[in-house]
């Protein structure tokens, strides 16, 4: 219980869900952790790393269905900070990416509070994970991290010049944007830019299409992929198939 001008918060990241993919010093917080407020996608493995008297309060939101409000969870984190030395507020992948954390730590800014950042893996990097590099020397030049749903619920407004660059774009949130994204492509003259959709990034439940940027509603219908998963659109989606494919006419020759 709460010891006087001791209370730590830990924002941490939980990763894409894989609990081996944890830090340890994520691993660390959450195993000494009084109290944890975790979200929707925090994988239940994970959960169990903390102690039988953790208390464990959820706090997550269903992709475009019920949540709890953004006010609500910083009320919830200043009445658990007030009571207790050890706090943990836990995220998939990456707090400080479309996660939110920094508007939790600005809550807890001057009131007494130790504030802990732990990153995470990003979700992102379920790409690699699925043989897609999110760079390549002679390929893509960077990476475009755009959100598919603004809070005004509208698609990001940088979308047209990710587009016309020679960078991956990966789009978090983006699965009712998909006509929308595939359109802002075709307008732009990139509808053939290979691109893929990834669900459940590293979980043995994983789903993943490839297909071109100009097909991404069908190939999404067709294969039955919905949410949590990151759109990726760019030529490193393909690498994996044409390097295997130029090493093999290498040998037929």
């Amino acid at each position: 219980m709460k010891k006087l001008g001791t209370t730590s918060l830990f924002i941490v990241g939980s990763g894409p869900g894989d609990p081996e993919l944890l830090t340890l010093k994520a691993y660390k917080a959450i195993e000494n952790a009084e109290v944890i407020l975790y979200d929707n996608l925090i994988n239940e493995e994970i959960l169990q790393i903390a102690g039988k008297n953790c208390i464990k309060h959820y706090v997550g939101k269903h992709p475009y269905g019920k949540y709890v409000p953004q006010e609500e969870i910083n009320e919830l984190i200043l009445h658990y900070c007030e009571r207790y030395d050890s706090v943990v507020r836990l995220k998939g992948g990456d707090p400080y990416l479309f996660g939110r954390g920094f508007e939790e730590w600005l809550t807890v800014k001057g009131k007494n509070i130790a504030v802990n950042y732990i990153p995470g893996i990003s979700s992102m990097q379920g790409a690699g994970i699925n043989n897609i590099p999110l760079t390549h020397r002679g390929i893509s030049e960077g990476v475009w991290a755009l959100t598919g749903m603004k809070k005004d619920g509208s698609l990001a407004t940088d979308l047209p010049l990710a587009v016309q660059s020679r960078s991956t774009v990966v789009i978090y949130m983006g699965m009712r944007k998909l006509d929308e994204i595939a359109r802002t492509y075709v307008l732009y003259g990139k509808g053939e830019t290979p691109a893929a959709i990834i669900q459940h990034a590293s979980l043995p439940q994983q789903k993943q299409v490839v297909c071109k940027a100009k097909d991404l509603v069908r190939a999404s219908k067709e294969n039955g992929l919905g949410h949590p998963a990151i759109i990726v659109i760019g030529e490193v989606v393909d690498l994996q198939y044409s390097l295997a494919m130029a090493n093999e006419q290498r040998h037929i020759i």
